[in-house]
């Protein structure tokens, strides 16, 4: 059995939708960040740096912070959407580590002054617009060559990169613009497991569709 400590935002989405992905049992722990719940002293110890999600795998008695590592260790732990030939495992890494290091801090920091603080930071509101646009450009440019990040495979990449495109109003994105984005978005958005996993802790709104 899986412990999963998450909320409703991209990042606890990605676990969620691997989890449901993945047919793995997993009991849900709601941390409402918007309440201070991350700074509970028993949180803590699952997730040192106060962040969702967390998981703890019984099993090997293993708990784990930190979205991205989470996701390598459950794909191992399972033999799926995780490449073992070297090409297909570097490239499904290498576009994991894009969301990690580059979508999932830029396109949050566009939420934080585009969504939430829309006037206060005119410099703020355009860098990051504007980086969200580069951001998009350079996933439409891989998608025009492949069916899903990694290549022709649905992968754990896949799964990283979608919750953050789910949020494409609330960085003032038109994925018409994005037309690969846009393909690839709506069909991992029919997957079953991830209409399940984007519901995970509860359901908030249904998922947005161009």
């Amino acid at each position: 059995m899986i412990d999963l400590w998450t909320w409703t935002t991209p990042n606890g989405r990605k676990v969620s939708i691997l989890l449901e992905e993945l047919g793995l049992p997993y009991r849900v722990h709601p941390v409402d960040i918007t309440q201070g719940e991350q700074w509970a002293p028993a949180f803590l110890e699952i997730s040192p740096n106060n962040k969702i999600p967390a998981i703890r795998d019984d099993e090997a008695d293993m708990a784990l912070m930190e979205s991205g590592a989470i996701m390598i260790y459950l794909a191992e732990k399972t033999g799926r959407f995780l490449p073992t030939d070297p090409e297909g495992r570097y490239r499904t890494l290498e576009w994991l580590m894009w969301q990690m290091g580059g979508a999932g801090p830029m396109l949050g920091q566009a939420h934080h002054f585009l969504q939430f603080n829309p006037g206060k930071a005119p410099y703020a509101e355009e860098r990051f617009h504007q980086e969200a646009q580069r951001l998009y450009d350079v996933l439409n440019t891989r998608l025009a060559g492949h069916d899903y990040v990694a290549g022709d495979d649905y992968t754990i990449a896949d799964m990283a990169i979608w919750p953050w495109v789910s949020r494409y109003a609330w960085q003032r994105i038109d994925l018409d613009r994005y037309p690969h984005v846009k393909r690839w978005y709506v069909a991992i958005a029919e997957r079953p497991a991830v209409q399940r996993g984007y519901h995970c802790p509860n359901k908030v709104n249904e998922i947005p569709l161009p």
